[in-house]
């Protein structure tokens, strides 16, 4: 039997969340730094940070792995016990 799809984890609206979040946050505190040190491209800079941590994280967030690699949570654990 062949085993079903893994499917990525998550609503979309996470992922959206994390973009706009990133975007606010970023762009906020480039905005913050701009006041502070009289600079006017600052601001810029946090927004397409944010962006660029956002799209990171949805990434890292809706990643699928295949079934056999290490990290997967569907792949077998060797058992921790031997019995001799």
């Amino acid at each position: 039997m062949s085993q079903p799809e893994e499917k990525p984890q998550g609503d979309p609206w996470h992922a959206f969340g994390y973009v706009v979040a990133g975007v606010a946050f970023y762009g906020f505190l480039g905005w913050l730094a701009d006041r502070w040190l009289g600079t006017t491209f600052l601001v810029a800079v946090g927004i397409l940070a944010g962006a660029a941590l956002g799209i990171y994280m949805t990434a890292k967030r809706f990643r699928t792995m295949p079934p056999g690699s290490p990290d997967s949570p569907h792949s077998p654990k060797p058992d921790s016990t031997d019995e001799q």
